[in-house]
């Protein structure tokens, strides 16, 4: 239910957030008149960036854009696109969009990655998996990720989708502390504030129930595809993975310190932490894909916090591969623990009781030096 209480600075969330998903709407990088970037804008948005950085933060950016930015540069009428015209315009803006951030970023020494996505990246296994590792080893090597929808390729996502949910699934996928969606409104309200003036402001929800999703209303730009709805969607899947989600006002010049600050908007507040939303998740699978046999020195690493490593373990049992939920049993049959493999069973099968600098030169790849990552892993 929601609470109506102030925002208060010296308990906001992004305070105490390390890894943080900022959400750039169109609406806020292009001029809907001009059909321009908001250069100035972008500037003051990457000062707040870099601020973070220097705060110790690690920060993704999901923005959207290629499609405003490209329909002006070929000559595109105003009002709906078909699809075809779409996929042309996110192409030509595309690559515009990202050279604004690299020179951006790059004026503060910071590198800059562009990733590409579609919602179907993060829910099929293999290709979650993928792009999990490779967001992870951009973050571990200081780079900031801009990460947008596929819609040059895309084709039910760049009708129906919206980069609110891209960017919630971005958060579950990194497991972010935070996701920052700065929009054309400050926050939710009992009713679409455009329409009722009695409409009252919600600053925070503690569980997004039925009479919350009714609060939603549509999208008020005639540039961004995303409405209320999405945003409570997103909030949804963000809250899910332990993440807190906030929708403010991004018009404003610099928008995230202005959220540091304590101005006005709507936090959407999850049950637990990321770890522990991902934890819960992993120990609630019903079927295990199969088991891990280990030895009384790897179940002591592991109850010291460890993670598996191939070197402790005896025995593969059952059919599984990457990314399945597998449990991780004694030499007495106990299931000691469940986690998220790294390996599918045949090259489990090559590694196990060998050192993990030897799994090169077993299965032909550098893959993970653990079967195990303790993050995937809970003790049972």
């Amino acid at each position: 239910m929601p609470t109506k209480s102030a925002n208060n600075a010296a308990s906001n969330p992004l305070a105490r957030a390390h890894r943080v998903v900022v959400k750039v709407g169109s609406a806020l990088l292009v001029d809907a008149a001009s059909g321009r970037l908001n250069r100035a804008w972008l500037e003051t948005l990457v000062e707040d960036v870099v601020r973070l950085r220097r705060q110790g933060r690690e920060v993704v950016l999901v923005s959207s854009g290629a499609i405003a930015l490209g329909r002006r540069h070929l000559g595109l009428p105003k009002g709906a696109l078909r699809l075809e015209e779409s996929q042309a315009a996110a192409a030509v803006g595309q690559i515009r969009l990202a050279h604004a951030y690299k020179e951006l970023l790059e004026a503060h020494d910071i590198p800059v990655a562009q990733v590409l996505l579609t919602l179907d990246d993060s829910e099929d296994r293999r290709r979650y998996l993928n792009a999990r590792a490779t967001l992870n080893t951009l973050l571990a090597h200081g780079a900031i990720p801009v990460i947008n929808e596929n819609d040059t390729v895309a084709t039910a996502e760049i009708r129906y989708g919206d980069n609110d949910r891209l960017a919630a699934r971005v958060a579950q996928m990194v497991s972010a502390d935070c996701v920052l969606l700065l929009s054309d409104i400050d926050g939710l309200y009992t009713a679409d504030p455009n329409r009722d003036p009695s409409a009252q402001f919600i600053p925070v929800v503690r569980e997004i129930t039925s009479e919350i999703e009714a609060m939603a209303g549509g999208s008020s730009s005639d540039v961004g595809r995303g409405g209320m709805t999405t945003k409570i969607i997103a909030a949804r899947i963000a809250v899910a993975a332990g993440c807190h989600f906030c929708i403010a006002p991004g018009a404003p010049r610099h928008p995230v310190r202005r959220i540091e600050q304590g101005a006005r908007c709507t936090w959407f507040r999850p049950a637990a932490s990321p770890v522990a939303a991902r934890k819960q998740w992993i120990a609630g699978t019903l079927r295990p894909a199969g088991s891990l046999v280990i030895d009384d020195g790897a179940l002591r690493a592991l109850r010291g916090g460890k993670s598996l490593l191939p070197a402790g373990v005896r025995r593969v049992a059952g059919r599984f591969e990457r990314g399945d939920t597998v449990s991780v049993v004694d030499a007495a049959g106990r299931e000691v623990a469940r986690g998220i493999v790294a390996y599918g069973d045949v090259d489990a099968a090559r590694i196990i009781g060998r050192q993990s600098a030897e799994i090169e030169s077993l299965i032909g790849i550098r893959g993970r030096d653990e079967l195990i990552h303790r993050d995937d892993l809970v003790m049972q």
